[in-house]
Protein backbone atom coordinates (compact mmCIF):
# COMPACT_ATOMS: atom_id res chain seq x y z
CA UNK A 1 0.00 0.00 0.00
CA UNK A 2 1.52 3.45 -0.65
CA UNK A 3 2.75 5.42 2.60
CA UNK A 4 2.82 8.77 0.42
CA UNK A 5 6.43 9.48 2.46
CA UNK A 6 7.82 11.21 -0.47
CA UNK A 7 5.48 12.85 -0.91
CA UNK A 8 5.20 14.78 2.65
CA UNK A 9 9.01 15.19 2.47
CA UNK A 10 8.86 17.21 -0.65
CA UNK A 11 5.95 19.37 0.39
CA UNK A 12 7.47 19.54 4.31
CA UNK A 13 8.75 23.65 4.67
CA UNK A 14 9.51 25.74 8.07
CA UNK A 15 6.75 28.09 9.14
CA UNK A 16 9.48 30.61 8.14
CA UNK A 17 9.90 29.37 4.48
CA UNK A 18 5.90 29.04 4.30
CA UNK A 19 5.50 32.73 5.16
CA UNK A 20 7.86 33.93 3.21
CA UNK A 21 4.93 33.16 -0.10
CA UNK A 22 3.24 35.68 1.47
CA UNK A 23 3.56 38.88 -0.93
CA UNK A 24 2.34 42.21 -0.83
CA UNK A 25 -2.10 42.52 -1.78
CA UNK A 26 -2.30 38.92 -0.64
CA UNK A 27 -5.57 37.40 0.58
CA UNK A 28 -5.11 34.79 3.05
CA UNK A 29 -7.37 32.70 4.53
CA UNK A 30 -6.83 31.22 8.53
CA UNK A 31 -8.74 28.05 9.46
CA UNK A 32 -11.51 28.64 11.66
CA UNK A 33 -11.74 28.63 15.11
CA UNK A 34 -9.48 26.00 16.67
CA UNK A 35 -7.79 24.94 13.43
CA UNK A 36 -6.11 29.33 13.24
CA UNK A 37 -2.33 28.44 12.22
CA UNK A 38 0.14 29.25 15.05
CA UNK A 39 3.51 28.87 13.80
CA UNK A 40 2.81 30.34 10.19
CA UNK A 41 1.25 32.91 12.12
CA UNK A 42 4.21 33.60 14.09
CA UNK A 43 6.58 33.25 11.18
CA UNK A 44 4.46 35.81 9.50
CA UNK A 45 4.19 38.62 12.38
CA UNK A 46 7.73 38.85 12.75
CA UNK A 47 7.49 39.96 9.11
CA UNK A 48 5.31 42.96 10.25
CA UNK A 49 6.97 46.32 8.54
CA UNK A 50 8.71 44.71 5.93
CA UNK A 51 9.30 46.98 3.14
CA UNK A 52 7.42 46.17 0.00
CA UNK A 53 5.35 43.83 2.27
CA UNK A 54 1.91 45.92 2.48
CA UNK A 55 -1.63 45.64 1.82
CA UNK A 56 -2.07 42.33 3.26
CA UNK A 57 -5.61 40.53 3.97
CA UNK A 58 -5.80 37.81 6.70
CA UNK A 59 -9.36 36.51 7.68
CA UNK A 60 -10.15 34.46 10.17
CA UNK A 61 -13.24 32.83 11.64
CA UNK A 62 -13.55 32.71 15.40
CA UNK A 63 -10.39 33.58 16.60
CA UNK A 64 -8.78 32.04 19.86
CA UNK A 65 -5.81 32.65 21.83
CA UNK A 66 -3.02 32.73 21.27
CA UNK A 67 -3.47 36.46 19.73
CA UNK A 68 -2.66 36.55 16.62
CA UNK A 69 0.95 37.67 15.95
CA UNK A 70 -0.09 39.77 12.27
CA UNK A 71 -1.93 41.78 14.90
CA UNK A 72 0.18 42.23 17.69
CA UNK A 73 3.38 43.04 15.67
CA UNK A 74 1.52 45.15 13.43
CA UNK A 75 -1.16 47.84 14.85
CA UNK A 76 -0.46 50.39 12.85
CA UNK A 77 -1.27 48.40 9.88
CA UNK A 78 1.74 48.85 7.63
CA UNK A 79 1.64 45.27 6.50
CA UNK A 80 -1.56 43.36 7.13
CA UNK A 81 -5.06 44.09 8.45
CA UNK A 82 -7.32 41.14 10.02
CA UNK A 83 -10.58 40.44 10.15
CA UNK A 84 -13.11 37.45 11.27
CA UNK A 85 -16.11 36.18 9.70
CA UNK A 86 -17.45 35.52 13.21
CA UNK A 87 -16.61 37.69 16.49
CA UNK A 88 -15.26 36.28 19.32
CA UNK A 89 -14.22 37.80 22.68
CA UNK A 90 -10.81 38.03 21.38
CA UNK A 91 -11.83 39.51 18.04
CA UNK A 92 -14.36 41.50 19.94
CA UNK A 93 -11.08 42.96 22.19
CA UNK A 94 -8.95 43.71 18.82
CA UNK A 95 -11.53 45.59 16.94
CA UNK A 96 -12.29 47.60 20.07
CA UNK A 97 -8.28 48.38 19.62
CA UNK A 98 -8.79 49.27 15.78
CA UNK A 99 -7.00 45.97 15.07
CA UNK A 100 -10.03 43.78 13.56
CA UNK A 101 -12.85 44.11 11.15
CA UNK A 102 -15.75 42.01 10.49
CA UNK A 103 -17.07 40.00 7.44
CA UNK A 104 -20.98 39.66 7.82
CA UNK A 105 -22.73 36.87 6.69
CA UNK A 106 -25.34 34.07 7.51
CA UNK A 107 -23.00 30.49 8.18
CA UNK A 108 -24.70 28.50 6.11
CA UNK A 109 -23.20 30.74 2.63
CA UNK A 110 -19.88 29.87 3.98
CA UNK A 111 -19.31 26.83 1.56
CA UNK A 112 -20.62 28.63 -1.37
CA UNK A 113 -18.31 31.83 -1.40
CA UNK A 114 -15.73 29.53 -1.38
CA UNK A 115 -16.56 27.64 -4.24
CA UNK A 116 -18.98 29.41 -6.81
CA UNK A 117 -17.15 31.43 -9.53
CA UNK A 118 -19.58 34.00 -8.84
CA UNK A 119 -17.76 35.55 -5.56
CA UNK A 120 -14.19 34.24 -7.15
CA UNK A 121 -13.16 38.40 -6.22
CA UNK A 122 -13.14 36.80 -2.42
CA UNK A 123 -11.37 33.63 -3.43
CA UNK A 124 -7.58 33.43 -1.57
CA UNK A 125 -4.52 33.38 -2.32
CA UNK A 126 -3.09 32.00 0.40
CA UNK A 127 -5.53 29.10 3.16
CA UNK A 128 -3.87 27.38 6.56
CA UNK A 129 -5.17 25.98 8.93
CA UNK A 130 -3.89 23.33 11.72
CA UNK A 131 -4.66 19.60 10.61
CA UNK A 132 -4.51 16.52 12.51
CA UNK A 133 -1.35 14.49 11.67
CA UNK A 134 -1.71 12.24 8.27
CA UNK A 135 -3.28 8.90 7.86
CA UNK A 136 -2.50 6.43 6.39
CA UNK A 137 -4.80 7.37 3.50
CA UNK A 138 -2.69 10.06 3.21
CA UNK A 139 -5.10 12.76 4.58
CA UNK A 140 -5.00 15.43 7.02
CA UNK A 141 -8.03 16.12 9.20
CA UNK A 142 -9.90 19.47 9.90
CA UNK A 143 -10.21 18.67 14.08
CA UNK A 144 -12.44 20.73 15.58
CA UNK A 145 -13.09 22.79 12.38
CA UNK A 146 -14.88 21.43 9.67
CA UNK A 147 -16.50 24.18 8.88
CA UNK A 148 -15.45 25.85 5.58
CA UNK A 149 -11.68 24.98 6.12
CA UNK A 150 -11.99 22.55 2.23
CA UNK A 151 -14.00 25.14 0.42
CA UNK A 152 -11.99 27.49 1.14
CA UNK A 153 -8.74 25.85 0.78
CA UNK A 154 -9.92 24.24 -2.57
CA UNK A 155 -9.54 27.24 -4.89
CA UNK A 156 -6.95 29.15 -3.56
CA UNK A 157 -3.61 29.64 -5.35
CA UNK A 158 -1.57 27.87 -2.33
CA UNK A 159 -2.62 25.55 0.26
CA UNK A 160 -0.19 24.66 3.28
CA UNK A 161 -1.45 22.82 6.52
CA UNK A 162 0.11 22.94 9.63
CA UNK A 163 0.18 19.74 11.55
CA UNK A 164 -0.46 19.70 15.60
CA UNK A 165 -0.10 15.99 17.11
CA UNK A 166 -2.69 17.26 19.54
CA UNK A 167 -5.36 18.10 17.29
CA UNK A 168 -8.36 15.63 17.62
CA UNK A 169 -8.78 13.47 14.91
CA UNK A 170 -13.03 14.20 13.70
CA UNK A 171 -14.72 11.42 12.02
CA UNK A 172 -17.26 12.42 8.96
CA UNK A 173 -19.92 12.32 6.61
CA UNK A 174 -17.47 14.76 4.09
CA UNK A 175 -15.16 17.70 3.66
CA UNK A 176 -13.50 16.82 7.14
CA UNK A 177 -10.47 15.95 5.81
CA UNK A 178 -7.67 17.32 2.96
CA UNK A 179 -5.66 14.71 0.84
CA UNK A 180 -2.13 15.52 0.22
CA UNK A 181 -2.54 15.50 -3.24
CA UNK A 182 -4.46 18.60 -3.03
CA UNK A 183 -2.15 20.46 -0.26
CA UNK A 184 0.86 22.11 -1.59
CA UNK A 185 2.97 22.57 1.68
CA UNK A 186 3.40 20.93 5.03
CA UNK A 187 4.46 22.81 8.44
CA UNK A 188 5.25 20.31 10.78
CA UNK A 189 4.10 22.45 13.67
CA UNK A 190 5.96 23.02 17.03
CA UNK A 191 2.14 21.06 18.53
CA UNK A 192 1.34 23.85 20.87
CA UNK A 193 -1.77 22.75 23.15
CA UNK A 194 -5.41 22.95 21.36
CA UNK A 195 -7.45 26.17 23.01
CA UNK A 196 -10.01 25.40 25.18
CA UNK A 197 -12.69 27.22 26.74
CA UNK A 198 -13.11 26.80 30.57
CA UNK A 199 -15.78 25.36 31.74
CA UNK A 200 -19.28 26.79 31.70
CA UNK A 201 -19.88 28.71 35.42
CA UNK A 202 -22.86 27.89 37.49
CA UNK A 203 -26.36 28.63 35.75
CA UNK A 204 -28.07 32.42 37.41
CA UNK A 205 -31.48 32.08 38.69
CA UNK A 206 -32.57 33.27 35.45
CA UNK A 207 -30.86 31.19 33.44
CA UNK A 208 -32.14 28.42 35.13
CA UNK A 209 -35.75 29.99 35.02
CA UNK A 210 -35.49 30.55 31.00
CA UNK A 211 -34.15 26.83 30.48
CA UNK A 212 -37.27 24.99 32.65
CA UNK A 213 -39.52 27.49 30.05
CA UNK A 214 -37.59 25.84 27.24
CA UNK A 215 -36.94 21.86 28.34
CA UNK A 216 -40.51 21.54 29.10
CA UNK A 217 -41.82 22.03 25.76
CA UNK A 218 -38.90 19.61 24.01
CA UNK A 219 -40.38 15.78 23.21
CA UNK A 220 -38.93 13.00 22.55
CA UNK A 221 -37.44 12.35 19.75
CA UNK A 222 -36.67 16.38 18.72
CA UNK A 223 -33.19 17.29 17.20
CA UNK A 224 -31.57 19.79 19.07
CA UNK A 225 -29.36 22.13 18.37
CA UNK A 226 -27.85 24.46 20.60
CA UNK A 227 -25.93 27.96 20.16
CA UNK A 228 -23.15 29.76 21.60
CA UNK A 229 -23.06 30.77 24.97
CA UNK A 230 -23.75 29.47 28.44
CA UNK A 231 -27.72 29.98 28.29
CA UNK A 232 -27.51 27.04 25.39
CA UNK A 233 -25.20 25.01 27.74
CA UNK A 234 -27.34 25.01 30.54
CA UNK A 235 -30.44 23.74 28.84
CA UNK A 236 -28.08 20.94 27.38
CA UNK A 237 -27.45 19.85 31.17
CA UNK A 238 -30.97 20.06 31.92
CA UNK A 239 -31.98 17.98 29.08
CA UNK A 240 -29.07 15.37 30.30
CA UNK A 241 -31.34 15.36 33.32
CA UNK A 242 -34.59 15.19 31.93
CA UNK A 243 -36.81 12.11 30.89
CA UNK A 244 -36.67 12.74 27.59
CA UNK A 245 -35.16 10.28 25.29
CA UNK A 246 -34.33 9.47 21.60
CA UNK A 247 -32.43 12.85 20.82
CA UNK A 248 -30.48 14.24 18.11
CA UNK A 249 -28.28 16.28 17.18
CA UNK A 250 -27.80 19.04 14.60
CA UNK A 251 -25.96 21.88 15.41
CA UNK A 252 -22.95 23.90 13.65
CA UNK A 253 -21.24 23.78 17.50
CA UNK A 254 -20.52 20.16 19.41
CA UNK A 255 -20.34 21.85 22.88
CA UNK A 256 -19.81 20.34 26.08
CA UNK A 257 -23.22 19.65 27.49
CA UNK A 258 -23.83 17.46 24.40
CA UNK A 259 -21.43 15.01 25.87
CA UNK A 260 -23.45 15.33 29.04
CA UNK A 261 -26.42 14.31 27.09
CA UNK A 262 -24.55 11.25 25.35
CA UNK A 263 -23.48 9.85 29.10
CA UNK A 264 -26.71 10.60 30.09
CA UNK A 265 -28.04 7.98 27.36
CA UNK A 266 -30.43 11.48 25.95
CA UNK A 267 -28.90 10.98 22.58
CA UNK A 268 -29.74 8.49 20.12
CA UNK A 269 -30.21 10.36 16.67
CA UNK A 270 -32.46 7.29 15.77
CA UNK A 271 -35.27 9.40 14.65
CA UNK A 272 -33.34 11.87 12.70
CA UNK A 273 -34.12 11.60 9.13
CA UNK A 274 -30.57 12.20 7.92
CA UNK A 275 -27.15 10.60 9.85
CA UNK A 276 -29.30 8.59 11.63
CA UNK A 277 -27.45 7.34 14.74
CA UNK A 278 -24.81 10.45 13.99
CA UNK A 279 -24.48 13.48 15.91
CA UNK A 280 -23.99 15.96 13.16
CA UNK A 281 -22.27 18.81 13.38
CA UNK A 282 -19.09 21.50 11.82
CA UNK A 283 -16.87 22.72 14.54
CA UNK A 284 -16.17 22.55 18.71
CA UNK A 285 -15.30 24.42 20.93
CA UNK A 286 -15.12 23.36 24.37
CA UNK A 287 -13.13 21.92 26.94
CA UNK A 288 -10.42 19.00 26.92
CA UNK A 289 -12.53 16.65 27.97
CA UNK A 290 -14.93 17.35 25.05
CA UNK A 291 -11.90 17.55 22.43
CA UNK A 292 -11.11 13.50 24.18
CA UNK A 293 -15.36 12.66 23.35
CA UNK A 294 -14.41 13.69 19.55
CA UNK A 295 -11.54 11.86 18.98
CA UNK A 296 -12.45 8.87 16.91
CA UNK A 297 -15.70 8.87 17.78
CA UNK A 298 -17.56 6.88 14.96
CA UNK A 299 -21.61 8.13 16.48
CA UNK A 300 -20.23 11.83 15.51
CA UNK A 301 -20.39 13.47 11.97
CA UNK A 302 -18.10 16.35 10.96
CA UNK A 303 -19.27 17.61 8.38
CA UNK A 304 -19.27 21.46 6.32
CA UNK A 305 -20.84 24.12 7.74
CA UNK A 306 -23.59 23.86 4.39
CA UNK A 307 -24.26 20.62 5.11
CA UNK A 308 -24.87 21.33 8.81
CA UNK A 309 -26.80 25.01 8.43
CA UNK A 310 -28.68 24.79 5.15
CA UNK A 311 -32.04 25.45 6.23
CA UNK A 312 -33.69 22.68 4.04
CA UNK A 313 -31.59 20.34 5.61
CA UNK A 314 -32.20 21.54 8.80
CA UNK A 315 -36.28 21.13 8.50
CA UNK A 316 -35.42 17.69 7.00
CA UNK A 317 -35.45 16.71 10.44
CA UNK A 318 -38.90 16.46 12.51
CA UNK A 319 -39.06 17.97 15.49
CA UNK A 320 -36.04 20.77 15.07
CA UNK A 321 -35.25 22.28 18.02
CA UNK A 322 -33.55 25.68 17.63
CA UNK A 323 -31.81 27.06 20.88
CA UNK A 324 -29.94 30.27 20.56
CA UNK A 325 -29.10 33.43 22.41
CA UNK A 326 -30.14 36.97 21.83
CA UNK A 327 -28.94 40.52 23.16
CA UNK A 328 -32.00 42.81 22.41
CA UNK A 329 -35.00 42.78 20.71
CA UNK A 330 -37.45 46.10 19.50
CA UNK A 331 -41.57 46.18 20.28
CA UNK A 332 -41.13 45.88 16.22
CA UNK A 333 -39.84 42.17 17.01
CA UNK A 334 -36.84 42.54 15.05
CA UNK A 335 -33.75 40.74 17.01
CA UNK A 336 -30.16 41.90 17.17
CA UNK A 337 -28.05 39.04 18.50
CA UNK A 338 -24.41 40.03 17.34
CA UNK A 339 -23.63 43.77 18.16
CA UNK A 340 -24.05 46.08 20.79
CA UNK A 341 -24.93 49.68 18.89
CA UNK A 342 -21.96 49.72 16.23
CA UNK A 343 -19.69 47.79 18.39
CA UNK A 344 -19.49 44.36 17.09
CA UNK A 345 -20.14 41.60 19.47
CA UNK A 346 -20.35 38.26 17.75
CA UNK A 347 -22.07 37.75 14.32
CA UNK A 348 -25.03 36.27 12.69
CA UNK A 349 -23.54 32.73 12.84
CA UNK A 350 -26.33 30.48 12.19
CA UNK A 351 -28.69 31.71 14.37
CA UNK A 352 -30.85 32.79 11.25
CA UNK A 353 -30.46 29.29 9.51
CA UNK A 354 -31.75 27.82 12.40
CA UNK A 355 -34.39 30.06 13.07
CA UNK A 356 -35.60 29.33 9.78
CA UNK A 357 -34.63 25.10 9.54
CA UNK A 358 -36.12 24.79 12.70
CA UNK A 359 -40.08 26.74 11.96
CA UNK A 360 -40.39 25.35 8.88
CA UNK A 361 -39.33 21.33 10.50
CA UNK A 362 -41.89 19.27 11.40
CA UNK A 363 -43.27 20.26 15.03
CA UNK A 364 -40.08 22.11 14.81
CA UNK A 365 -39.66 24.74 17.33
CA UNK A 366 -36.89 28.15 17.13
CA UNK A 367 -36.35 29.41 20.54
CA UNK A 368 -34.34 32.88 20.76
CA UNK A 369 -33.66 33.46 24.68
CA UNK A 370 -32.09 35.98 26.84
CA UNK A 371 -32.38 37.28 30.88
CA UNK A 372 -34.69 40.12 30.59
CA UNK A 373 -32.12 42.72 31.82
CA UNK A 374 -28.31 43.60 31.91
CA UNK A 375 -26.09 45.80 33.83
CA UNK A 376 -24.00 48.61 32.24
CA UNK A 377 -20.66 49.34 32.74
CA UNK A 378 -22.25 52.39 35.45
CA UNK A 379 -24.40 49.73 37.29
CA UNK A 380 -27.07 50.65 35.98
CA UNK A 381 -30.09 47.38 34.82
CA UNK A 382 -31.61 48.19 31.29
CA UNK A 383 -34.18 46.39 29.74
CA UNK A 384 -33.08 43.95 26.81
CA UNK A 385 -36.58 44.75 25.40
CA UNK A 386 -36.98 48.20 24.05
CA UNK A 387 -39.19 50.35 21.75
CA UNK A 388 -36.36 50.33 19.05
CA UNK A 389 -33.20 48.26 18.83
CA UNK A 390 -30.13 49.95 19.63
CA UNK A 391 -29.03 52.69 17.01
CA UNK A 392 -26.38 50.93 14.77
CA UNK A 393 -27.37 47.46 16.12
CA UNK A 394 -27.38 44.77 13.44
CA UNK A 395 -30.90 42.88 12.57
CA UNK A 396 -29.78 39.43 12.74
CA UNK A 397 -33.35 37.85 12.51
CA UNK A 398 -35.74 39.84 11.05
CA UNK A 399 -39.34 40.16 12.58
CA UNK A 400 -40.80 37.74 9.75
CA UNK A 401 -38.56 35.34 10.99
CA UNK A 402 -39.32 35.07 14.73
CA UNK A 403 -40.91 32.40 16.51
CA UNK A 404 -40.51 31.55 20.49
CA UNK A 405 -39.12 34.19 22.70
CA UNK A 406 -38.38 33.38 26.25
CA UNK A 407 -37.09 35.41 29.13
CA UNK A 408 -36.52 34.27 33.07
CA UNK A 409 -40.63 35.61 32.84
CA UNK A 410 -42.45 33.55 30.64
CA UNK A 411 -42.47 32.09 26.72
CA UNK A 412 -44.37 33.84 23.74
CA UNK A 413 -44.81 32.65 20.35
CA UNK A 414 -44.69 35.45 18.40
CA UNK A 415 -45.52 33.90 14.84
CA UNK A 416 -48.35 34.81 13.17
CA UNK A 417 -49.31 37.76 15.63
CA UNK A 418 -49.89 41.41 14.40
CA UNK A 419 -47.60 43.99 15.63
CA UNK A 420 -50.04 44.52 18.04
CA UNK A 421 -49.86 41.28 19.99
CA UNK A 422 -46.59 41.11 19.24
CA UNK A 423 -46.07 44.19 21.26
CA UNK A 424 -47.85 42.87 24.16
CA UNK A 425 -46.57 39.90 24.31
CA UNK A 426 -43.11 41.12 24.73
CA UNK A 427 -44.06 43.78 27.00
CA UNK A 428 -45.77 40.63 29.64
CA UNK A 429 -41.85 38.94 29.40
CA UNK A 430 -39.90 42.19 29.85
CA UNK A 431 -38.71 43.13 33.61
CA UNK A 432 -41.60 44.42 35.28
CA UNK A 433 -39.71 47.64 36.34
CA UNK A 434 -39.98 48.39 32.56
CA UNK A 435 -43.18 47.16 31.37
CA UNK A 436 -44.67 51.19 32.13
CA UNK A 437 -41.98 52.68 30.28
CA UNK A 438 -42.92 49.88 27.38
CA UNK A 439 -46.58 50.70 26.94
CA UNK A 440 -45.26 54.37 27.02
CA UNK A 441 -43.17 54.10 24.85
CA UNK A 442 -45.84 51.65 22.52
CA UNK A 443 -48.21 54.58 22.46
CA UNK A 444 -45.88 56.41 21.53
CA UNK A 445 -45.40 54.74 18.64
CA UNK A 446 -48.95 53.69 18.02
CA UNK A 447 -48.41 50.37 18.24
CA UNK A 448 -50.60 49.95 21.50
CA UNK A 449 -54.03 50.25 20.87
CA UNK A 450 -56.70 48.58 22.77
CA UNK A 451 -59.30 50.12 21.45
CA UNK A 452 -58.56 49.19 17.70
CA UNK A 453 -57.52 45.36 18.61
CA UNK A 454 -61.14 45.32 19.83
CA UNK A 455 -62.63 46.32 17.13
CA UNK A 456 -60.51 44.00 15.20
CA UNK A 457 -61.17 41.22 16.70
CA UNK A 458 -65.09 41.93 17.30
Amino acid sequence: MRTYLDEYRSKRITAEQAAQLVHANDVIEYGQFATKPVDFDRALGARAGEEGLTNVNIRATGSVLPIPEVVKNDPQHKSFYYGSWYFTALDRKMSDLGLCIHYPFSYHEANNIGYNPCYQHRWVDIWVAQVSPMDGAGCFNFGLASSHNYSMGKNAKIRIVEVNDNMPRCLGGFEESIHISEVDYIIEGSNTPIFTTPPSPAPSAAEKKIAEYIVEEIKDGSCIQLGIGALPNTIGMMLAESDLKDLGIQSEMFCDAYVAMYEAGKITNAKKAVDRFKSTYTFSLGTKETYDFLHDNPRLASCPVVYTNDPARVRANDRMVSINNILEIDLLSQVCSESSGLRQISGTGGQLDFVIGAFESREGLSFLAFSSTFTDKDGKMLSRIKPYLTPGAAVTVPRTMVSWVVTEYGKVNLKARSIWERTESLINIAHPDFRDELVKAAEEMKIWQPSNKIACYA
